[in-house]
């Protein structure tokens, strides 16, 4: 592990200014950064300690209904906070379907949009192709293991997964990323913050340089009656999604008036399934509709050699998930 510099932020304004410096990082929680840095994968040459600014942490309402979760708030306190378990319990899921409890006691709403993906190649400097961690130098995974790999929106330059559940949560609700930089302040939809892949894989949000995320906004809550997070693993804790599905129902009866789904471990960023929820707007939740419903979200599919089988489990998934969201399970 190389040298580096430390400092700690007091407020806002000292990290953005710290932040200026080539090779300066944020850190939060650590619990992904260290990982990298610890195997040499990231290289910062100066830490910015920002876990002392109260600005970043604390849960609050917003004026229209909504709720506003500082970027410093602990992934635990926010699955067990009483307004975030009784308006969306779809983000209290996927939050506690993370990690380990050790983790989530330490991890943050921020730091857990950053993470970086867990592909084994990209987390060992021994594989040198890798476009993510030497852009231009190949990607590994395309001839290699890609059982956990995308299926959906890759490129030939890296077929990486996002690793985040909380993410697949927040982009089926719709939240909106509030960041601050050198630029002042600004706005980021979920469904634009993550990138997918492209030619410029090395970039996996559209962070500009030197900003910061301040807090994650929720809309005014819509599914709390009617929602489910299904993540399908290898084993039962502490291990990523092969496929997860965040799923929210707005209900008239036995008709569904509106549909929001997502979904993890098949592609670069949080997949949201548009054409599915297109087709469920305005039907019953019986099975046959589910199932085609179901299909649209892969639609397009391009597995690789070990992976193929996320296209099914994918659809199994989302109709396993809906059912329950919508009490037919």
């Amino acid at each position: 592990m190389d040298a580096i510099s430390y400092q700690r932020a007091a407020d806002i304004g000292s990290a953005l200014s710290a932040a200026g410096q080539p090779g300066t990082m944020f850190i939060g929680g650590g619990t992904n950064l260290l990982d990298l840095m610890k195997g040499g994968v990231m290289r910062p040459v100066r830490l910015v300690d920002i876990t002392h600014i109260d600005a970043l942490d604390g849960i609050t309402a917003l004026p229209d209904g909504g709720l506003r979760l500082g970027a410093l708030v602990r992934n635990s306190d926010a699955a067990n906070h009483a307004w975030v378990r009784e308006r969306y319990p779809l983000l209290s899921q996927a939050l506690l379907s993370g990690a380990s409890a050790q983790l989530r006691n330490m991890a943050t709403v921020g730091g857990n949009l950053m993470q970086r993906t867990r592909c084994s190649y990209f987390y060992d400097p021994g594989f040198p192709q890798c476009n993510k961690r030497a852009p231009g130098s190949g990607c590994a995974a395309i001839d290699g293991m890609n059982r956990m790999h995308a299926i959906l929106g890759a490129s030939r330059q890296c077929i990486a997964t996002n690793p985040s559940d909380m993410s697949v949560a927040l982009a089926a609700l719709d939240a909106v990323v509030r960041v601050t930089g050198p630029n002042g302040e600004r706005t980021i939809p979920f469904a634009e913050f993550h990138r997918l892949p492209g030619d410029r894989p090395d970039l996996d949000t559209t962070l500009q340089a030197g900003e910061l995320i301040t807090s994650v906004d929720l809309p005014p809550p819509l599914f709390a009656d009617h929602s489910k997070y299904l993540k399908v693993r290898d084993r039962a804790s502490y291990a990523f999604a092969l496929v997860s599905v965040a799923a929210a129902l707005q209900m008239d009866g036995n008709t569904v008036k509106s549909a929001r789904i997502a979904l993890g471990g098949v592609a670069h960023k949080p997949w949201r399934a548009n054409a599915t929820e297109q087709a469920l707007a305005g039907k019953s939740l019986d099975k046959s509709t589910l199932q085609t419903a179901a299909a649209l979200a892969v639609q397009g599919a391009a597995p690789q050699r070990d992976n193929a089988f996320k296209i099914a489990l994918a659809q199994r998934a989302i109709v396993r998930a809906l059912q329950q969201a919508g009490g037919v399970a």
